[in-house]
């Protein structure tokens, strides 16, 4: 873009966008006028996706008077609308307009700069070049082009009922009432718009066609139904549209880093390798394979450091992507490192890497607060002398204190239940390591196809082989359910969870199940407990020496405890659907057929009511993707884009803020950000 002064203008053409006229350069329309408005006279196409406009003859538009062109302001808004022109505060590129009472800003398709259009009444008095133009008008177009194909993408409008939120590019969130033709309403295929309801009962009529105005609301909370005509759509939209740039730019900042750095190739798997694969107890998934092959290309034939997040349903084996991730780098003759939230987990992937790698050749060490001073500070210099191959901790390693020989790859599990300071710290790593990150939060799909051509994502949806979806129950709360069920689960050699999630009444919670069952084990445990005796408790459990867990939702994020196939949630009510959703998935782990009860005390809220209504509907395996609508891929996006990002979504939905970012990264990209 350039500003400069340019002369006014007695007539112009205005073409709608679309590929037709997106295939042709501007000189093809100076060029054909003459046949383009001729074309305009008789034939529907040019009648439909052209405006002429021409202040001093008669129009072939509408009717002329005392030399004025005669047009309607609203109608000529319909049409530029119906065009595919998206409306903004103030106009930059083509294919934008923006109206300040009767002045009608545009930047045509067809034209290198914007026009001013004065009304005045029906007539227009005025029109003008404004000083803003284009230069490399093929690359906007190519980028115009790709935009059309991303809304068509992003829209999401398969399944549309009544009732359903939509939000508008131009007017904002309204309500989804049906189709309207334009006799009135009707059912079938010949349906002429969709029909919006705004506030103040305003409807808004959008042309079928022209669905990529239009994309599926999905937000965190109910959202505000806008006015139409409002200041205040507009100004939200630029105010996020400046707030996804910054974030584009952050992440190809982040990009070109990783472009500028290079390594040497991994070597190509090994006996080793192989050895490990033929050791897992379990078939492969498709998936599993899949994000494995996309993981080997990255470190075999890639020189620029990977950055590859790993998403899947909990319980679909990314564990088993990481440890094979790990043993390759090793192999590569680099160390690895793998990050944990919590100390819990930490010490339970110490254990699952020490019992896969068995007898080979590999040195795994833990680092966290588990450790006496002494032996961390002798693991820290293990680390540094490189006699530790792989090192799995807490925070902890990201420590001053902590000084790798030749570290290689980080894996990072769970990273956004890390803090900001550590995020910063991990940003600054990844720019120079291989990265593998794990996410037992579902992306959402429109949030996949913004961030791919920056980021590379695997995701897992397919179960593995012979696992079972687990039987929900949704009852009120029972000790002779209770009793049933961990009776029903012990009599079978198996372990239960039973979610306690308030610290203080959890060891009456305790006396009471010892009371029911005097002869089962229990053991309780909550976050606010001493690590070591927390751990403790955990490696009896995981040892079968307590056939019964009293537990808060410190259980979120686990391992496969396959022998723990009975769940318990004591007030399930007061559990989010994505919170539920994912302890659940503590369960269920192996062939055996799982149970969980989510109980609740009666007299629920109509909010409560439809969480677990969708949970209950929810328990075919992998549908954490279907859900997801609701709760968890909003989560998900949260996760990703962090926290500040999540207001932003709401006010215009996912699916067109995923939009937003991915227009901007590619208009970044388009200019040669990077360089």
């Amino acid at each position: 873009m350039e500003k400069s002064t340019v002369p006014g203008v007695k007539s112009i053409l205005i073409v709608s966008i679309n590929p037709y006229f997106l295939d042709r350069e501007n000189f093809w329309f100076e060029e054909n006028i003459k046949q383009i408005l001729e074309a305009r006279k008789n034939q529907t196409f040019f009648q439909d996706n052209t405006i002429y406009v021409d202040v001093e003859k008669s129009p072939a538009f509408a009717k002329a008077s005392a030399g004025k062109q005669k047009i309607k302001l609203s109608e000529f808004l319909r049409k530029i609308d119906e065009m595919g022109y998206e409306k903004v505060q103030k106009v930059s590129e083509p294919g934008e307009f923006s109206r300040q009472g009767g002045i009608i800003d545009i930047f045509p398709l067809n034209i290198n700069c914007a026009v001013r259009i004065e009304f005045f009444g029906n007539s227009i008095e005025n029109m003008e070049k404004l000083p803003i133009i284009i230069e490399n008008e093929k690359e906007i177009k190519e980028r115009i082009k790709n935009k059309l194909k991303r809304q068509k993408i992003y829209s999401q409008l398969g399944t549309l009922k009544p009732g359903d939120y939509l939000v508008h590019l131009d007017h904002g969130v309204g309500i989804y009432r049906g189709r309207t033709s334009q006799g009135g309403p009707t059912s079938n295929d010949s349906n002429d718009y969709y029909t919006l309801e705004y506030a103040q009962n305003d409807k808004l009529y959008v042309p079928i066609g022209l669905e990529r105005k239009l994309s599926r609301y999905v937000g965190f909370s109910e959202p505000k139904i806008s006015r139409l005509s409002s200041p205040v759509w507009i100004n939200t939209k630029r105010k996020i549209k400046e707030e996804t740039e910054k974030l584009a730019k952050e992440l190809l900042e982040i990009y070109a880093q990783r472009e500028i750095s290079t390594r040497p190739y991994y070597i190509e798997d090994t006996e080793i390798d192989a050895l490990l694969a033929s050791t897992f107890v379990h078939e492969e998934t498709p998936d599993q394979i899949q994000a494995m092959e996309e993981i080997k290309k990255d470190l075999e034939e890639k020189e620029e450091p990977m950055d590859r997040i790993v998403c899947g349903d909990v319980g679909f084996g990314k564990t088993e992507i990481a440890l094979r991730t790990i043993i390759k780098a090793v192999n590569s003759g680099y160390q690895s490192a793998l990050i944990c939230p919590t100390t819990i987990l930490a010490s339970q992937h110490c254990q699952t890497f020490q019992k896969r790698i068995g007898d080979l050749p590999i040195k795994v060490e833990l680092l966290s607060r588990l450790q006496s001073k002494r032996e961390q500070k002798q693991i820290i210099q293990n680390i540094k002398d490189g006699k530790t191959d792989i090192v799995i901790g807490t925070h902890r390693l990201l420590s001053n204190d902590v000084n790798f020989k030749n570290l290689g790859l980080l894996v990072i599990d769970d990273e956004q239940r890390f803090g900001v300071r550590q995020k910063e710290k991990l940003k600054k790593i990844r720019t120079s390591l291989d990265v593998l990150s794990l996410s037992a939060t579902p992306i959402p799909r429109t949030l996949y196809l913004a961030m791919s051509s920056l980021k590379d994502i695997s995701i897992i949806q397919t179960p593995p082989a012979q696992r079972l979806p687990i039987k929900t129950l949704v009852k009120p709360w029972s000790k002779e359910i209770i009793k049933k069920a961990i009776q029903e689960e012990i009599s079978r050699n198996g372990q239960v969870y039973y979610l306690h999630n308030r610290v203080e009444t959890i060891e009456t919670a305790k006396k009471l199940l010892e009371d029911l069952l005097p002869k089962v084990k229990f053991g309780i445990i909550h976050g606010k407990m001493e690590e070591k005796n927390l751990i403790k408790i955990m490696d009896d459990f995981t040892n079968k020496k307590i056939g019964v867990l009293i537990a808060t939702t410190i259980i979120e994020n686990g391992l496969d405890l396959p022998n723990v196939n009975t769940l318990i949630a004591a007030n399930a009510a007061k559990l989010g659907l994505s919170q539920a959703y994912q302890i659940r998935g503590r369960i269920g782990r192996s062939h055996i057929q799982a149970f969980a009860y989510f109980l609740h005390g009666g007299n629920l809220s109509e909010l409560a009511k439809e969480r677990l209504r969708a949970l209950k509907e929810a328990e075919e395996l992998g549908s954490g993707y279907r859900i997801a609508m609701k709760d968890l891929e909003l989560r998900g996006a949260g996760n990703i884009l962090g926290k500040e990002q999540s207001g932003n979504i709401n006010h215009v939905g996912l699916n067109l803020y995923c939009q937003m970012l991915s227009d901007a990264i590619e208009k970044l990209k388009a200019y040669d950000y990077n360089k």
